[in-house]
């Protein structure tokens, strides 16, 4: 896991493992809602998820497009953004993938704002 808003395209046209920008037509929506996410999440906002074994990992405003961060062949982003005209993001709210019920609070609390400013966008 990280902590990252992730926008399409996903895949690229050279399948790169990472570092290639895969632009969309809509790049300049995904990248506004992205945004919207992002800067109101604690860490998110940061950049710097600071994940365990990633720790030099940075997503400038918190946000990443998918293929620039890593190629993902076939995802179910880029297919509903293609073939159903769905606009969707990807968010990435934890370095664990399987929180303990302990932390869910905090990843409420951390989340919360974040979610309500990204539903007044959609």
């Amino acid at each position: 896991g990280s902590v990252v808003a992730s926008y399409p395209y996903d895949d690229s046209p050279t399948h790169r493992p990472t570092g290639v920008y895969s632009k969309s037509a809509d790049d300049e929506v995904f990248k506004y809602l992205a945004k919207a996410y992002a800067s109101h999440h604690p860490i998110m906002r940061t950049g710097k998820p600071n994940c365990p074994g990633e720790e030099g990992e940075t997503f400038p405003d918190g946000i990443t497009n998918g293929a620039q961060w890593y190629d993902v062949e076939g995802g179910m982003q880029d297919y509903n953004y293609v073939w159903a005209n769905c606009f969707e993001i990807t968010l990435e709210l934890s370095c664990c993938k399987y929180p303990v019920t302990s932390e869910l609070p905090k990843e409420w609390d951390n989340n919360r704002e974040s979610l309500l400013a990204f539903i007044e966008k959609v």
